[in-house]
């Protein structure tokens, strides 16, 4: 959303020769997050949304003051770096870089003493730890389990400092919090392995509280395609009836999972809960006397699912912000043309610089009003509130787009196309009034204006700039031919033909604003997710198999069948 205002400027000065309206302690979650997109999108050699997440990150930091002048020059250094990558592996190097300067960054700002936050880290973890060992001792397995949930509840809870002071740390006892788990809900818990591998966590735990990082980074590049892969590889071995390998499997999942967490984490933080949860009683449940197959393959592909929803491009195109544009643009120059034309055919020539006048107003309006909303924009949607208006705008531009497609449909045929036009004029030749002459032009182009600003609030967030200009552009070299042609045409045009075209497209992007903003809202958790097995996601027209996005979009096509229904029989009893 903070990109909104200059790309708003970019189109009032495209368009205004045409008289087209037009729209025109600090925290750094956001910022993190646009890196995350960043390293995603970069692991799975989207270029295109990478660079995107990039732009987002440099917008968001261009609003950033810091006294840290040193420290924040270091940050600028490296993003440019990152802007200027030429392949995967300098990009990805990149962006590591650039989460370290913020980092580093941010503990200048935030002074914090790591010796301090690890004695307490001890002081909070270390009395959990030693009723874990005590239950241990007692081979009661009903106690363990339980002193294990506190263990579990207590790292969930404590674990900030290990994760911010040193993430191989982290890492290595987050696999190690898991092994347990997964001993611990095997048929037949073995305690003396439980005991070996608690030895293990307990090393690692006093080599952190000890200042020494010990631990080793897991090597390899991994992403969210990785996961997919493993649970795809995971599924094929349980198909197999090899139980044993399908485990291993999962349990290399888990050991690369502490890599990969925050690009989930960051995105859907119910799904990053599950996992951490499930994944290790899978690997426990492969391992029984009696495996439920089918119930672990349906587990594991509710999980890919969701991970392949999150992995999903949800970008707009060039062609979805030329559309826009193009719509609205070509009715508010119709309207202007056809307004004139009544004059002419009326003897009112002379009346004709009101039209244009109103239609000046109206893209002058029409560009405040766009940065009036940019500013709520920017001042609103921030850091994680920025997805939850994303979504929430993107829903409002597809109700506004359905009642735009209907209102099309009304006027899709030559004789209500003239009785509107000419109930418009009627009165305000009737009445001689010069304002009430221009109003009409005003209105009818600040309308436009206005619908313009609300549908491209609903897709800028997620364009690229450099898409979103260039389908700016290819919609004003159409809108210029069309004038021409319709110029010279002296209103030959069949213009219930463009109103009948301009319907169904309509339609076909409220269809696609409508799927992108539902699985937004649903990455943000105010959605909840009902994934629907065997259906494909079709990005490119928003299709994400889930009944909550399905409903919102069979909800339009219900809506459109019932006004092509409509039609028809209205036609019929017009005869």
């Amino acid at each position: 959303m903070k990109h909104f205002l200059r790309r708003c400027s970019i189109i009032f000065c495209l368009i205004l020769t045409l008289a087209i309206p037009v729209q025109a302690s600090q925290s750094y979650s956001h910022l993190y997050i646009s890196i995350s997109d960043a390293l995603i999108n970069t692991k799975q050699d989207n270029v295109d949304a990478a660079e995107l997440a990039l732009e987002q990150f440099a917008k968001d930091w261009a609003t950033v003051s810091s006294e840290q002048q040193e420290a924040k020059e270091h940050v600028d250094k490296i993003l440019a770096q990152a802007m200027e990558t030429s392949s995967k592996e300098e990009r990805l190097q990149a962006l590591s870089d650039l989460s370290n300067a913020l980092r580093a960054l941010e503990k200048l700002e935030n002074p914090v003493d790591e010796a301090a936050q690890r004695t307490e880290f001890g002081k909070q973890f270390t009395p959990t730890m030693k009723a874990f060992e005590d239950a241990l001792e007692t081979g009661d397995i009903a106690k363990i389990d339980l002193a294990y949930k506190d263990l579990n509840t207590k790292w969930t809870k404590t674990e900030r400092p290990v994760r911010e002071q040193s993430i191989a740390m982290y890492g290595q006892i987050e696999t190690q919090m898991a092994f347990i788990r997964i001993t611990l809900s095997s048929e037949e818990p073995d305690v003396s392995v439980m005991k070996t591998q608690y030895a293990d966590l307990k090393q690692t735990i006093d080599d952190f509280l000890a200042g020494n990082d010990t631990a080793a980074v897991v090597e390899g590049e991994y992403s969210l395609s990785t996961l997919i892969t493993y649970i795809d590889e995971a599924n094929d071995f349980i198909e197999a009836g090899d139980y044993q390998a399908a485990s291993d499997k999962i349990k290399d999942f888990i050991k690369i999972w502490p890599s990969v967490e925050s690009d989930i984490s960051t995105r859907n933080g119910s799904l990053y809960t599950r996992i951490e949860s499930d994944m290790p009683i899978i690997v426990s449940d492969l391992l029984k006397s009696n495996v439920d197959g089918e119930a672990i393959r349906n587990e594991l592909n509710t999980f890919r699912n969701e991970i392949e929803l999150i992995q999903s491009n949800t970008d707009y195109t060039l062609w979805d912000s030329a559309l826009i544009l193009l719509r609205e643009g070509l009715e508010a120059l119709l309207i202007i043309l056809a307004l004139v034309s009544f004059l002419d055919k009326s003897g009112q020539k002379s009346m004709r610089k009101w039209i244009y006048l109103g239609a000046l107003v109206g893209v002058f309006l029409s560009a405040l009003a766009a940065i009036l909303m940019s500013t709520i924009f920017n001042t609103a949607s921030v850091d994680s509130n920025r997805e939850l208006m994303e979504g929430y705008v993107g829903l409002i531009a597809a109700a506004m787009m359905i009642g735009i497609g209907i209102w099309l449909h009304s006027k899709s045929n030559v004789k209500s196309w003239n009785r509107y036009i000419s109930k418009q004029m009627g009165n305000a030749i009737s009445s001689g009034s010069v304002f009430t002459m221009a109003a009409i032009s005003f209105l009818s182009v600040f309308r436009e204006g206005a619908e313009t600003i609300v549908f491209y609030s609903g897709i800028a967030p997620k364009m690229e700039t450099s898409q979103f200009v260039l389908g700016i552009v290819v919609a004003l070299l159409i809108l210029v031919i069309f004038a021409f042609v319709l110029f010279k045409a002296s209103g030959k045009i069949p213009i219930h033909k463009f109103f009948a075209v301009a319907t169904v497209l309509i339609y076909v992007l409220a269809f696609k604003i409508i799927g992108v903003s539902l699985h937004t809202l649903q990455l943000r958790d105010s959605v909840s997710t009902t994934i629907v097995d065997g259906l494909p996601i079709l990005s490119i027209i928003g299709f994400y198999p889930t009944i909550e996005t399905m409903i919102g979009q069979l909800v339009l096509l219900a809506l459109v069948a019932a006004t092509v229904v409509y039609k028809r029989k209205q036609k019929e009893v017009l005869g």
